[in-house]
Protein backbone atom coordinates (compact mmCIF):
# COMPACT_ATOMS: atom_id res chain seq x y z
CA UNK A 1 0.00 0.00 0.00
CA UNK A 2 1.32 3.14 -1.12
CA UNK A 3 -0.63 5.83 0.07
CA UNK A 4 -0.17 6.53 3.54
CA UNK A 5 -2.98 6.78 6.04
CA UNK A 6 -3.56 10.16 7.80
CA UNK A 7 -3.74 10.04 10.99
CA UNK A 8 -5.45 13.79 11.11
CA UNK A 9 -8.05 12.59 9.12
CA UNK A 10 -8.91 9.22 11.03
CA UNK A 11 -7.74 6.72 8.49
CA UNK A 12 -7.68 3.14 9.14
CA UNK A 13 -7.96 1.52 5.88
CA UNK A 14 -9.99 -1.75 5.29
CA UNK A 15 -7.45 -4.18 3.80
CA UNK A 16 -9.11 -7.81 4.57
CA UNK A 17 -11.58 -8.18 2.40
CA UNK A 18 -12.98 -11.40 4.18
CA UNK A 19 -14.96 -8.46 6.79
CA UNK A 20 -16.92 -7.50 3.35
CA UNK A 21 -19.44 -10.53 3.43
CA UNK A 22 -20.26 -9.54 6.89
CA UNK A 23 -21.01 -6.13 5.60
CA UNK A 24 -23.12 -7.38 3.48
CA UNK A 25 -25.15 -9.65 5.45
CA UNK A 26 -25.85 -6.70 7.82
CA UNK A 27 -26.59 -4.13 5.69
CA UNK A 28 -28.89 -6.45 3.58
CA UNK A 29 -27.51 -5.39 0.28
CA UNK A 30 -30.27 -6.02 -2.34
CA UNK A 31 -29.82 -4.67 -6.51
CA UNK A 32 -31.99 -1.67 -6.26
CA UNK A 33 -30.00 -0.38 -3.26
CA UNK A 34 -28.71 3.32 -3.26
CA UNK A 35 -25.71 3.60 -1.13
CA UNK A 36 -24.33 6.28 1.03
CA UNK A 37 -20.88 5.09 1.62
CA UNK A 38 -18.54 8.07 3.83
CA UNK A 39 -14.75 7.59 3.95
CA UNK A 40 -14.01 4.77 1.04
CA UNK A 41 -10.61 5.09 1.83
CA UNK A 42 -8.82 2.37 -1.10
CA UNK A 43 -12.28 1.32 -2.26
CA UNK A 44 -12.33 -2.14 -0.83
CA UNK A 45 -15.48 -2.10 0.17
CA UNK A 46 -17.32 0.33 -2.74
CA UNK A 47 -15.87 -2.18 -5.04
CA UNK A 48 -17.62 -4.78 -3.18
CA UNK A 49 -20.79 -2.50 -2.91
CA UNK A 50 -20.81 -1.57 -6.80
CA UNK A 51 -20.87 -5.28 -7.54
CA UNK A 52 -24.71 -5.91 -5.49
CA UNK A 53 -26.59 -2.52 -5.69
CA UNK A 54 -27.75 -0.30 -8.17
CA UNK A 55 -25.61 2.99 -6.93
CA UNK A 56 -23.27 4.24 -4.71
CA UNK A 57 -22.10 7.95 -3.74
CA UNK A 58 -18.68 7.87 -2.14
CA UNK A 59 -18.30 11.13 -0.07
CA UNK A 60 -13.75 11.33 0.69
CA UNK A 61 -11.84 14.20 1.66
CA UNK A 62 -8.60 12.95 0.86
CA UNK A 63 -7.97 13.75 -2.99
CA UNK A 64 -4.93 11.60 -2.89
CA UNK A 65 -6.88 8.69 -2.77
CA UNK A 66 -8.25 9.48 -5.96
CA UNK A 67 -6.10 6.67 -7.89
CA UNK A 68 -7.96 4.06 -5.83
CA UNK A 69 -11.60 5.26 -6.48
CA UNK A 70 -11.57 6.42 -9.95
CA UNK A 71 -13.65 4.10 -12.67
CA UNK A 72 -15.19 2.13 -10.18
CA UNK A 73 -18.61 1.04 -11.86
CA UNK A 74 -21.80 2.35 -10.71
CA UNK A 75 -20.72 5.01 -8.48
CA UNK A 76 -20.51 9.07 -8.24
CA UNK A 77 -17.25 10.13 -6.21
CA UNK A 78 -18.09 13.33 -4.46
CA UNK A 79 -14.94 15.43 -2.75
CA UNK A 80 -15.33 17.23 0.25
CA UNK A 81 -15.91 17.05 4.35
CA UNK A 82 -18.95 14.71 4.92
CA UNK A 83 -20.12 17.09 7.57
CA UNK A 84 -20.48 19.67 5.81
CA UNK A 85 -21.50 17.92 2.66
CA UNK A 86 -25.07 18.30 1.45
CA UNK A 87 -26.14 14.61 1.23
CA UNK A 88 -29.61 15.13 1.13
CA UNK A 89 -29.04 16.78 -2.58
CA UNK A 90 -28.12 13.67 -4.22
CA UNK A 91 -29.51 11.74 -6.91
CA UNK A 92 -30.59 8.96 -6.96
CA UNK A 93 -31.45 9.45 -3.11
CA UNK A 94 -29.34 7.33 -0.93
CA UNK A 95 -31.49 4.59 1.02
CA UNK A 96 -28.73 3.38 3.42
CA UNK A 97 -25.58 4.01 4.59
CA UNK A 98 -23.06 1.65 4.58
CA UNK A 99 -19.13 2.57 5.74
CA UNK A 100 -16.03 2.19 7.17
CA UNK A 101 -16.72 5.30 9.12
CA UNK A 102 -13.44 7.82 9.70
CA UNK A 103 -12.99 7.50 13.40
CA UNK A 104 -12.67 11.41 14.19
CA UNK A 105 -16.44 12.01 12.92
CA UNK A 106 -17.91 8.75 13.07
CA UNK A 107 -20.67 10.09 15.41
CA UNK A 108 -21.62 13.19 14.39
CA UNK A 109 -22.13 11.52 10.86
CA UNK A 110 -24.51 9.23 12.31
CA UNK A 111 -26.38 11.82 14.81
CA UNK A 112 -26.74 14.24 11.70
CA UNK A 113 -27.75 11.27 9.09
CA UNK A 114 -30.75 10.87 11.86
CA UNK A 115 -32.81 14.16 10.38
CA UNK A 116 -30.46 15.67 7.88
CA UNK A 117 -31.26 12.61 5.62
CA UNK A 118 -34.51 11.24 6.15
CA UNK A 119 -34.34 9.13 2.97
CA UNK A 120 -31.24 6.50 4.92
CA UNK A 121 -33.51 3.51 6.27
CA UNK A 122 -30.94 1.77 7.23
CA UNK A 123 -27.14 1.65 8.49
CA UNK A 124 -24.12 -0.52 8.72
CA UNK A 125 -21.21 1.12 9.81
CA UNK A 126 -18.09 0.25 11.22
CA UNK A 127 -17.36 2.56 14.30
CA UNK A 128 -14.67 2.23 17.32
CA UNK A 129 -16.24 -0.73 19.62
CA UNK A 130 -16.90 1.54 22.01
CA UNK A 131 -18.73 4.18 20.15
CA UNK A 132 -20.59 1.15 19.04
CA UNK A 133 -21.68 0.37 22.49
CA UNK A 134 -22.80 3.87 23.44
CA UNK A 135 -25.10 4.08 20.36
CA UNK A 136 -27.21 1.13 21.53
CA UNK A 137 -26.41 1.60 25.24
CA UNK A 138 -29.59 0.96 28.23
CA UNK A 139 -30.18 3.60 31.13
CA UNK A 140 -28.29 4.02 33.90
CA UNK A 141 -25.02 2.29 32.32
CA UNK A 142 -21.93 4.26 31.88
CA UNK A 143 -22.13 4.07 28.03
CA UNK A 144 -25.46 5.72 27.82
CA UNK A 145 -25.39 9.16 26.78
CA UNK A 146 -26.96 11.96 24.60
CA UNK A 147 -26.38 9.96 21.77
CA UNK A 148 -27.87 6.61 22.66
CA UNK A 149 -31.20 8.40 23.17
CA UNK A 150 -30.95 10.28 19.54
CA UNK A 151 -30.39 6.89 17.54
CA UNK A 152 -32.39 5.63 20.20
CA UNK A 153 -35.46 7.72 19.49
CA UNK A 154 -35.16 6.64 15.72
CA UNK A 155 -33.73 3.47 14.73
CA UNK A 156 -33.57 -0.28 16.11
CA UNK A 157 -30.31 -2.18 16.34
CA UNK A 158 -30.47 -5.08 13.95
CA UNK A 159 -27.19 -6.49 14.16
CA UNK A 160 -23.76 -6.46 15.76
CA UNK A 161 -20.41 -7.97 14.89
CA UNK A 162 -16.86 -7.25 16.68
CA UNK A 163 -14.42 -6.80 14.04
CA UNK A 164 -10.34 -7.30 14.69
CA UNK A 165 -7.84 -5.39 14.77
CA UNK A 166 -6.01 -6.78 11.80
CA UNK A 167 -8.38 -5.89 9.52
CA UNK A 168 -6.94 -2.37 8.81
CA UNK A 169 -4.17 -0.51 7.90
CA UNK A 170 -2.63 1.07 9.93
CA UNK A 171 -3.36 -1.36 12.59
CA UNK A 172 -5.90 0.58 15.44
CA UNK A 173 -4.58 0.88 18.80
CA UNK A 174 -8.63 0.14 19.42
CA UNK A 175 -11.89 -2.49 19.11
CA UNK A 176 -13.94 -2.22 15.87
CA UNK A 177 -17.57 -3.53 15.67
CA UNK A 178 -19.89 -3.32 12.78
CA UNK A 179 -23.35 -1.98 13.85
CA UNK A 180 -26.54 -2.15 12.11
CA UNK A 181 -29.79 -0.65 12.48
CA UNK A 182 -32.98 0.71 10.77
CA UNK A 183 -35.16 3.76 10.84
CA UNK A 184 -38.49 3.43 12.86
CA UNK A 185 -39.74 6.92 12.66
CA UNK A 186 -38.80 9.88 10.40
CA UNK A 187 -36.40 12.10 12.93
CA UNK A 188 -36.13 14.44 16.07
CA UNK A 189 -38.24 17.16 17.25
CA UNK A 190 -35.30 19.99 17.34
CA UNK A 191 -36.61 20.86 21.14
CA UNK A 192 -35.90 17.35 21.76
CA UNK A 193 -32.42 17.23 20.55
CA UNK A 194 -31.33 19.96 22.23
CA UNK A 195 -32.87 18.93 25.89
CA UNK A 196 -31.31 15.41 25.33
CA UNK A 197 -28.07 17.27 24.55
CA UNK A 198 -28.67 20.14 27.29
CA UNK A 199 -29.50 16.93 29.98
CA UNK A 200 -26.06 15.35 29.76
CA UNK A 201 -24.10 18.47 28.99
CA UNK A 202 -22.97 18.42 32.23
CA UNK A 203 -23.30 14.46 33.12
CA UNK A 204 -22.44 14.84 36.85
CA UNK A 205 -24.86 16.85 37.90
CA UNK A 206 -28.46 16.21 38.07
CA UNK A 207 -30.72 16.94 34.86
CA UNK A 208 -32.48 19.90 36.55
CA UNK A 209 -28.86 21.32 37.08
CA UNK A 210 -27.36 20.35 33.67
CA UNK A 211 -30.41 22.01 31.70
CA UNK A 212 -29.98 24.90 33.58
CA UNK A 213 -26.20 25.43 33.16
CA UNK A 214 -26.97 24.74 29.06
CA UNK A 215 -29.54 27.38 28.97
CA UNK A 216 -32.22 25.16 27.90
CA UNK A 217 -34.38 25.95 31.09
CA UNK A 218 -34.69 27.43 34.25
CA UNK A 219 -34.37 24.92 37.21
CA UNK A 220 -37.65 25.17 38.26
CA UNK A 221 -39.13 24.92 35.21
CA UNK A 222 -37.57 21.53 34.72
CA UNK A 223 -37.97 20.31 38.27
CA UNK A 224 -41.80 20.74 37.14
CA UNK A 225 -41.38 19.05 34.22
CA UNK A 226 -39.86 16.70 35.37
CA UNK A 227 -42.57 15.79 38.44
CA UNK A 228 -44.97 16.35 35.88
CA UNK A 229 -43.70 13.41 33.80
CA UNK A 230 -43.55 11.39 37.67
CA UNK A 231 -39.54 11.53 37.89
CA UNK A 232 -38.25 13.13 40.88
CA UNK A 233 -36.56 16.90 40.61
CA UNK A 234 -33.06 14.97 41.20
CA UNK A 235 -32.97 11.95 39.05
CA UNK A 236 -29.99 12.82 36.30
CA UNK A 237 -29.97 12.20 32.54
CA UNK A 238 -28.90 8.69 32.17
CA UNK A 239 -31.93 7.42 34.52
CA UNK A 240 -34.21 8.14 31.78
CA UNK A 241 -35.33 5.91 28.45
CA UNK A 242 -35.11 7.78 25.35
CA UNK A 243 -39.26 8.07 25.49
CA UNK A 244 -38.70 10.14 28.83
CA UNK A 245 -36.65 12.98 26.94
CA UNK A 246 -39.84 13.56 24.69
CA UNK A 247 -42.36 13.90 27.11
CA UNK A 248 -39.85 16.08 29.10
CA UNK A 249 -39.50 18.76 26.43
CA UNK A 250 -43.70 18.48 25.65
CA UNK A 251 -44.05 19.26 29.57
CA UNK A 252 -41.16 21.83 29.70
CA UNK A 253 -43.61 23.08 25.76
Amino acid sequence: MSVVPKKQLGQHFLVDENILGVIGRLAELRDEDVVLEIGPGLGILTRYLAARVAHIHTVELDRSLEPYLAGIPKTTLHWGDALAFDAAALAPAPGKLVSNLPYNVATPIVVESLDRLPGIAAWCVMVQREVADRFFASPRTKAYGAVSVLIGLVTERTGFHPVSREVFRPRPNVDSALVAFRRTRAGIEPGVKRLVEASFAHRRKTLVNSVALAGAAPRAEAAAALVAIGRAPSVRAEELEPAEFEALAAALA
